[in-house]
């Protein structure tokens, strides 16, 4: 009668029978220790943050806070002069970093459009995908359209800038954003330049990037919005984060002083 023959992996106890900890997902981007100042004025001190991979970080808090900067940092469009970010687990501070390469793994959304007045909606988008990227013209065309679609202006192409609503104007920087497939996407305050009544549509897009699961880290004072959709909120005062949780204990049982204060000028609905 013939043995069976058992395999060591068989035979063997997984990883969690033998009480190994499981993994931990790696944060798609991770700030350790930023510390920025502008002549003799602090702005980010000791700023440390994870975001995870499909998550919607909200960051909120009074005008000097410190929100704009920490955000600029992340990109590189402004140089921490401490601490570090990893993107991925890839360290992106410091010298001998290819700094394209990290501004296309990382998208990011002013508060004013940036666009091209001389180009149309279609440039303004492919113009990126064709000197960084080096695609051809039919390859960023084509990804230019699907990512015009995604923010729901794909009949709106041919327009220029002066031709488009601002809220449309933002739309098309998002699109040029994404078009470039970041790992994650930076907003600065992305409605504040907007009438009130074209605010919608550029958190409509938010949103469904959201659900396409998009790492988003986001500045702004759309505070409903920030309640409904964000995954965390975090908030900072004077340089700082003081507090950070899921939206719902931010907005009804803050914990430190100044995020009371701050939002108690707010009204939300119950």
């Amino acid at each position: 009668m013939s043995k069976t023959i058992m395999s060591p992996a068989a035979t063997s106890p997984t990883a969690a029978q033998a009480g190994a900890a499981p993994a931990v997902a790696r944060p798609t981007l991770e700030l350790i220790g930023l510390r920025k100042s502008f002549g003799a004025i602090e702005v980010l001190r000791d700023v440390s943050l994870r975001v995870a991979r499909s998550e919607m970080v909200f960051v909120l808090g009074r005008s000097g806070s410190g929100k704009s900067t920490m955000l600029r940092c992340c990109n590189r469009l402004e140089e921490p002069d401490a601490g570090e970010i990893l993107l991925e687990g890839e360290r992106i501070t410091g010298r001998g970093v290819n700094l394209d390469r990290v501004r296309r793994r990382i998208g990011m959304v002013f508060q004013n459009f940036n666009l091209y007045p001389h180009l149309d909606a279609r440039r303004n988008v492919t113009l990126a995908l064709r000197k960084v990227l080096g695609q051809s013209r039919e390859e960023a065309d084509a990804r230019a359209a699907e990512a015009l679609a995604r923010v729901g202006l794909a009949d709106r192409a041919d327009s220029y800038p002066a031709q488009l609503s601002g809220g449309q104007q933002q739309r098309v920087a998002i699109a040029r954003a994404i078009a470039l497939e970041p790992a994650v996407m930076l907003f600065d305050e992305p409605t504040s330049a907007l009438d009130p009544e074209l605010v919608g549509d550029v958190l409509a897009v938010m949103r469904e990037l959201k659900q396409d699961g998009m790492t988003m880290l986001v500045v702004s004072h759309e505070m409903a919005f920030a309640r409904e959709a964000a995954d965390r909120v975090v908030f900072m005062a004077e340089g700082r984060i003081v507090e950070e949780g899921p939206p719902e204990q931010i907005f009804t049982s803050p914990r430190h002083e100044s995020t009371r204060a701050f939002l108690s000028r707010y009204s939300f609905g119950q």
